[in-house]
């Protein structure tokens, strides 16, 4: 039975000491990654990815959380967050945090990854290790396919100390004068164009003995090993490796930026080159000299710098997954055709009618990557764009790939004479540059291109279909929780709702029209949006639940999103708790909530997923005393979700589909092999399947439901 605290008006519930640091909260989301690589039951190739996606991760980290507090600091902001920290003492908790983990990153890669590597006849070797055919072979490719990309610079009285790019890995040489004994220091890049790690051919891959299934050396050793080349003339007396991190967040100011795309290109440009160091990483065999002359003109501290031992820049890794290992990698998964969209498939003839009237029939769930994304949303989209009764078609893109199928539809579209409108977010973080050559190619064709709003982010994953049938126009609906972008739906798990309900439709064109005009819509029938309503909604509907515990009845919230962040929703669930209600949240992220803390969050637990596939979904359920209720839609529980980016969120109506997300969730919590569980102190403990236990993982379980609902004999 839920726990009810008999007196809660004696705990505060904005004190600190009831939230988790959003920074150590991201943290334990990583560390939660590395256990991947970490874990013998991951198969080789997908430890590697993990150590991988490990380093991506950081990278992110420091280019925008630990930039935002730096700045911070400089600036003397003496706020504190939520937990009760300064930004200098969040700064203070994240090295003493981060630095064991990327230590124990390493030292797995090192001593553990590479041996496994080798009982596969995958040798990662040292230049050193190599016999003198293999050197003279690295010798040549150097000079034929290295050397001429090469562009080694002085550091002297005459040269300033080099710029180095944002993520570059690079060598810092020390060279002497042979006649003046002058010694100067000089920076090499590691051309980022090439590949990371040589690998020799078939006739030289013999490794001690025995042949080998591939074989080779990182790319800055053979730079390091060909100095004399870049140097000539020159003593070579040290050299190391190294990479620098700068603050890579956008900054675009509203009264300067007249025109959105060119403030974009202008801060991209600033990324690259611009920002400050907020990290420096060096390997341990640094010499002391070199580490303080780096330290020096990098303009960072001590707390900046990361040594490591072995590879810098393990997020190169990724190159390994195209080894010919098929036993060390996760089994290929074809995604299945949904049930209800079948008949497209097996008659394509008609698929341009069929997909509609398909919808007609009642509302379709997708669910990626276990059923097709390119079988269901660009299906909708490109039979849109084909269909001559179609005469308008409007959507956001917010993240798309650089072939994308759906961005050729929009162009079909307008050079078939439809009205067209894309919302395009120039501002998702580190695509920016992708989505302005898009935005580019979209008004080329004659598509109407906005590039949203300069204080918000449309982050909202909307389309909107206009078809004219006989004497009526119907309205079709896609509102979804993950980006339209065909290679991350094989990667994402994500939601969408295929639709053509009146009411949906009718929201949609009010959400445009406040989108792409000067529409101030501050009422929706049916669909929950941001920065409008959604806040006010959501607070609502937790309440709804503590009235029902109030009254006698049960109360019941399940909650999945990215991230958990925002206080006055976590204020709200804490308030929720001590009434009786009984909340799980499966958060695959950021978790600033503390779940079980006696008073405040006892009917509180909070899961994790990490797996295969990135838990990206959106999924509200709310129990309402039977009545229950379900949203999904594209915005966590975060202050920016809520506050600063346009997000929509809709509620599932049709019963069977209701049915459909609580097994999905309930098939969630019950995950005993990839589900994690926080505890009130802010660490994860890992599930594992109690002794007779059978192992659960919900993202196996999923994909095989998906085969089972696409057995011809269902």
């Amino acid at each position: 039975m839920p726990k009810v605290k008999s007196n809660p008006s004696e705990i505060h519930l904005s004190d600190p000491q009831y939230y988790i640091s959003r920074e150590l909260g991201w943290l334990e989301f990583n560390r939660r990654v590395l256990h991947e690589a970490l874990d013998p039951r991951t198969p080789l190739l997908e430890r590697l990815k993990f150590t991988a996606i490990f380093s991506s991760n950081l990278d992110e980290f420091f280019m925008v959380r630990v930039a935002v507090l730096k700045e911070q600091v400089e600036a003397e902001v003496s706020v504190t967050s939520p937990d009760g920290r300064s930004p200098q003492e969040q700064l203070d908790a994240i090295s003493q945090v981060l630095r064991p983990m990327v230590a124990e990153q390493h030292q797995n890669f090192e001593t553990v990854l590479r041996a496994q590597l080798a009982s596969h006849g995958v040798h990662l070797v040292d230049y050193t290790d190599l016999n003198e055919e293999q050197q003279n072979f690295l010798h040549r490719y150097f000079e034929e396919q290295i050397f001429p990309v090469l562009t080694p610079l002085a550091y002297d009285p005459s040269h300033p100390f080099p710029l180095m790019s944002n993520l570059s890995l690079n060598l810092m040489v020390l060279v002497k004068h042979p006649e003046t004994n002058v010694e100067r220091y000089a920076r090499v890049k590691v051309p980022s164009i090439l590949p990371r790690f040589i690998n020799f051919p078939p006739d030289l891959r013999q490794y001690k003995g025995q042949e080998s299934l591939w074989l080779g050396v990182p790319l800055e050793q053979v730079i390091a090993h060909n100095l004399e080349a870049l140097f000539p003339g020159m003593t070579i007396l040290e050299y190391s490796p190294f990479r620098v991190t700068r603050d890579a967040d956008l900054e675009v100011e509203e009264d300067e930026a007249y025109d959105l795309l060119i403030a974009i290109q202008q801060e991209l440009r600033k990324r690259q080159f611009g920002g400050s160091v907020v990290r420096l990483e060096i390997q341990s065999s640094t010499t002391a000299a070199m580490r303080e002359m780096l330290m020096e003109k990098t303009e960072i501290s001590e707390s900046d710098v990361y040594e490591v031992s072995g590879l810098l820049n393990l997020k190169d890794l990724m190159a390994f997954l195209s080894l010919p290992l098929p036993d060390d990698k996760d089994e290929p998964w074809s995604a299945t055709v949904p049930p209800r969209l079948r008949s497209i498939q097996e008659s394509p003839e008609k698929s341009t009618e069929s997909i509609f009237s398909l919808i007609r029939q009642g509302d379709i769930l997708v669910h990626h990557p276990y059923e097709s994304f390119s079988a269901s949303v660009e299906q909708f989209i490109t039979a849109a764009a084909l269909d001559p009764k179609v005469l308008a078609i409007k959507m956001t893109l917010y993240r798309t790939s650089g072939d994308s199928p759906i961005v050729k539809a929009l162009i079909t579209a307008a050079e078939n004479a439809k009205q067209v409108a894309a919302l395009v977010e120039l501002k998702a973080r580190f695509d920016e540059e992708n989505n302005i050559n898009w935005a580019r190619k979209l008004e080329k064709a004659g598509v109407h291109v906005v590039y949203g709003f300069i204080e918000l982010k449309t982050h909202t994953k909307v389309v909107l279909v206009v078809r004219q049938e006989g004497d009526r126009i119907r309205r079709y609906v896609h509102i979804g929780t993950g980006n339209y972008n065909p290679k991350t739906a094989k990667l994402y798990t994500d939601l969408g709702l295929l639709s053509c309900r009146e009411d949906l439709g009718a929201d949609l064109t009010d959400l445009f029209n406040y989108l792409t005009g000067f529409s101030r819509q501050r009422s929706y029938r049916k669909i929950l949006v941001a920065p409008v309503n959604l806040r006010d909604q959501m607070v609502a509907l937790i309440r709804r639940e503590v009235e029902h515990c109030q009254n006698g009845k049960s109360g019941r919230i399940i909650a999945k999103m990215n991230s958990l962040v925002d206080p006055d929703i976590i204020k709200t669930l804490y308030e929720a708790s001590q009434s009786g209600v009984q909340i799980d949240v499966i958060v695959r992220g950021i978790c600033c909530l503390r779940p079980g803390v006696p008073g405040v969050s006892e009917n509180i637990r909070v899961m994790s997923i990490i797996g295969r596939y990135l838990e990206h979904s959106r999924i509200f359920y709310f129990g309402n005393d039977g009545k229950e209720e379900i949203y999904i839609g594209s915005a966590d529980w975060m202050t920016r979700n809520l506050d600063r980016r346009v997000e929509a969120v809709t509620p599932i109506e049709d019963p069977h589909l209701l049915a459909e997300l609580k097994s999905i969730l309930d098939l969630m919590m019950s995950d005993n092999r990839q589900a994690w569980d926080l505890q009130s102190d802010g660490s994860y403990t890992q599930r594992r399947p109690a002794k007779g236990e059978v192992e659960r993982s919900s993202q196996k379980l999923l994909m095989e439901k998906a085969l089972q609902a696409n057995s011809p004999n269902m």
